[in-house]
């Protein structure tokens, strides 16, 4: 099927989401050489609203719900998203055409002054803006103090080296893809920290009657990246459908097999739920349902319930 003439992405206007679009955009323009790619930059309601918790406002959708407007409308061909911030349910006539390479996982420790979590003084304060992050850190080091951290990654460091925190916890993808690798402290394992469902990779998003596009995307499709993803995104997707939950999920491919790891937790850590499995990465939904199903059969359900507002 031929290319568009013109293509149109629709990206928030962070430094990190630019650089995911326009990575993107490079990666089209080598591919059809005959269309113009565009960036349209857009300013997202999770942008804006920087004085509240994302779950008080309406969770991570609110860094997507502008793109796909862009696209109901016509304004914009596609959008680039963190996998990460994209609700585990899509509205109904869009598509997630592909899901490209996934950049490293894990969450990273960043700090000016200490090497790693363990070195942390007790009553430190340490920022993160993740409930899923903070459940897992008051599990482990009860003796720090985790605050709200909200902002973009460059306004997130420049509040870290302004002294109001000790140390702060950022996904250490978006560290590696701004050329900050520097300032990553130590990367946490997910034995540590298990990351999000997914953390790392990026999705290109169009409206679901474009079949010219969903072809022409789907080369950009990551495979095994793309099992994993949807192993982990299934997981909480059974679970809640929320991203603003204190849930994590992580699959690594072993050859045909997917071992997917996942947890639930109150968010002050006094309760973690956790299970393992292994399975055909042929039917990665599966897999992540039937985790989910061990998770609630181990109390989750009754986690779920406290959480809900």
């Amino acid at each position: 099927m031929p290319a568009p003439a013109r293509l149109v992405i629709a990206s928030r206007e962070s430094a990190l989401a630019m650089w995911q679009a326009r990575n993107v955009q490079a990666r089209l323009a080598a591919l059809y050489p005959q269309s113009t790619v565009t960036i349209l930059g857009m300013t997202t309601m999770g942008d804006r609203i920087l004085d509240k918790a994302l779950d008080k406002i309406g969770g991570k959708g609110l860094f997507v719900k502008e793109l796909e407007e862009a696209l109901a409308d016509g304004r914009a061909d596609l959008a680039v998203h963190s996998m990460k911030d994209v609700p585990m349910v899509l509205p109904d006539g869009f598509a997630m055409a592909a899901i490209s390479e996934r950049e490293d996982p894990r969450d990273a420790f960043v700090s000016n002054r200490y090497k790693g979590l363990a070195e942390l003084p007790p009553g430190s304060v340490v920022g993160t803006s993740s409930q899923r992050r903070e459940s897992q850190l008051r599990a482990r080091y009860p003796q720090l103090v985790v605050e709200p951290l909200r902002g973009n990654l460059q306004t997130r460091l420049r509040k870290l080296d302004d002294g109001a925190y000790a140390a702060i916890i950022l996904a250490a993808a978006g560290l590696k893809r701004l050329g900050l690798a520097d300032r990553i402290a130590a990367v946490l394992p997910p034995e540590q920290s298990l990351p999000a469902p997914g953390q790392g990779a990026l999705g290109i998003e169009c409206r679901a009657d474009r079949a010219d596009l969903i072809e022409l995307l789907g080369v950009m499709n990551h495979p095994s990246t793309a099992a994993c993803v949807r192993a982990e995104r299934a997981v909480s997707r059974a679970l809640s459908g929320s991203c603003q939950l204190p849930l994590g999920a992580y699959a690594q491919n072993e050859g045909d097999q997917l071992r997917l790891r996942g947890f639930v937790a109150r968010r002050d850590g006094s309760q973690i739920l956790s299970e393992e499995l292994t399975g055909s990465a042929a039917d990665p939904e599966a897999l992540g349902d039937e985790l989910a199903r061990r998770l609630r059969a181990q109390g989750a359900t009754e986690i779920l319930a406290s959480l809900t507002p």
